[in-house]
């Protein structure tokens, strides 16, 4: 698409939406803005926009619609918005910030997705994939808007992105050449509405791929191993129970690459720096990836065994009177939660609950057989969590006001020997503004005990 003198709309004012403006300005294009918060303060939201752009709050003149050429959403964004609807029946283009960045891209993508570990996976990737390259790029919801590294793409570049069901709603074009579907458990379901369109919006990451790209899949999760069977891309699989005769598998603490009838051993988790069998998972989809790539394995291995955990994923805090503090603030989701709690090995004071996402919480619950010594629980989410906790018979709960009022309780009631984990299992939405800003104020409030 050619974009000079085109208008375009970009919904959503936040670091996405500003990112893909600023790439659309330096192609000559008309730049659009619309918040549909109409209580917005409008002189403090135009101040962090681009210059030379337009800004809509709560409509647009008819008489600009008519002009629009392309519209592209930020990942928060919903596609069934009636203002996206509108655009939709006219026939506009409806593009995301990946597929935007996408049409610029000269270099090479692996993109990976998943309910839970594809920020540590893409991390991990990415530090590999450093190791053995000189320009890598790590992009897309770990934090980088992938319109803001485009145009340093290359012939010889990678860009490593980690995406998320929203932001794969709205790609049309956008191919890696290795993609990997981590696993698929019920969340977003407030936004999705049904677990098929959840299912159908992450399997949308290998929807151009070919035989001669590949989609690793994990096959311990049966949404992975469905699509197995229906996607075009060449598929190698991971698992973390059984052994495999193609693909990479766990056993007695080794992860062993099968291929071609061969079976060889790579590494001893011990040598590794990430806690619990969720990581072990991460890293052979990672391993996976990178080797599919073309990445030498000696230095593919010795990535893996200098990487360190990504903040706010079961992250050591502090140890104060004896009682070790882990911040897991990116257990945004009951499945994500209980990989937190399985990591535990000591007895575990638990701090949860946040935003409704309409997520079920009786498996989280049932995990806690063992390892939750105390439930502490807060946000919007506290009484239906008590409720299920009730229904499962734990009666080993607490409520309280706000995380603060939370890490007192620990502190007070804690003992040596113990741990304290925050794990919500639910977004921070209504109390912090992210989940990043929710695990910092945790460890702050720890390193003041």
């Amino acid at each position: 698409m050619i974009f000079e003198h085109k208008k375009v709309l970009v919904i959503g004012t936040g670091i996405s939406g500003v990112a893909a403006a600023e790439l659309l300005l330096l192609q000559h294009a008309e730049i659009i803005f619309f918040e549909g918060n109409e209580k917005v303060d409008e002189a403090q939201l135009k101040d962090k926009l681009p210059a030379n752009t337009s800004l809509f709050i709560g409509t647009i003149p008819n008489e600009c619609a008519k002009e629009i050429k392309l519209v592209v959403l930020s990942p928060g964004v919903p596609v069934d918005l009636p203002l996206v609807k509108e655009f939709q029946e006219k026939e506009i283009p409806i593009w995301g910030e990946i597929e935007l960045a996408y049409a610029f891209e000269k270099g090479k993508v692996l993109a990976i997705t998943g309910t839970n570990g594809k920020t540590t996976t893409t991390a991990l990737l990415g530090h590999i994939m450093k190791n053995c390259m000189e320009q890598v790029m790590v992009v897309g919801n770990i934090g980088i808007p992938y319109t803001s590294t485009v145009l340093q793409s290359t012939n010889e570049s990678v860009t490593v992105a980690e995406l998320s069901s929203f932001q794969l709603e709205t790609i049309h074009e956008f191919k890696p050449v290795v993609s990997a579907i981590l696993n698929v458990t019920p969340d977003h379901l407030n936004r999705h509405y049904t677990m098929e369109n959840y299912v159908a919006a992450k399997e949308k990451i290998a929807r151009n791929q070919t035989s001669t790209e590949t989609c690793v899949l994990n096959f311990e999760d049966s949404y992975a191993r469905n699509f197995a069977k229906r996607t075009t891309a060449h598929v190698v699989f991971f698992s973390s129970k059984q052994k495999l005769e193609d693909g990479l598998f766990y056993e007695n603490e080794i992860i062993y690459f099968a291929k071609k009838g061969e079976i060889n051993p790579l590494i001893n988790t011990k040598e590794m720096k990430l806690l619990g069998i969720h990581n072990v998972e991460n890293v052979m989809a990672a391993i996976a990836m990178a080797e599919q790539f073309g990445a030498p394995m000696t230095k593919i291995l010795e990535a893996v065994r200098t990487f360190e955990a990504v903040e706010h994923r079961i992250e050591f805090v502090a140890t104060k009177a004896g009682v070790d503090y882990y911040n897991d603030s990116k257990g945004t989701n009951p499945d994500a939660a209980i990989k937190g709690i399985q990591a535990m090995i000591k007895p575990t004071y638990l701090i949860g609950g946040g935003y409704d996402k309409e997520s079920e919480y009786d498996e989280w619950i049932l995990s806690f057989e063992g390892k939750v010594k105390k439930l502490i629980l807060l946000g919007q989410t506290r009484e239906k969590i008590a409720e299920c906790a009730r229904k499962n018979q734990f009666l080993d709960y607490v409520m309280v006001e706000d995380l603060e009022e939370a890490v007192a309780y620990c502190a007070k009631h804690a003992t040596s020997g113990e741990a304290v984990l925050l794990s919500p299992a639910c977004a921070s939405w209504g109390m912090f503004p992210n989940y990043e800003v929710r695990g910092t104020m945790f460890k702050e409030m720890v390193h003041k005990l």
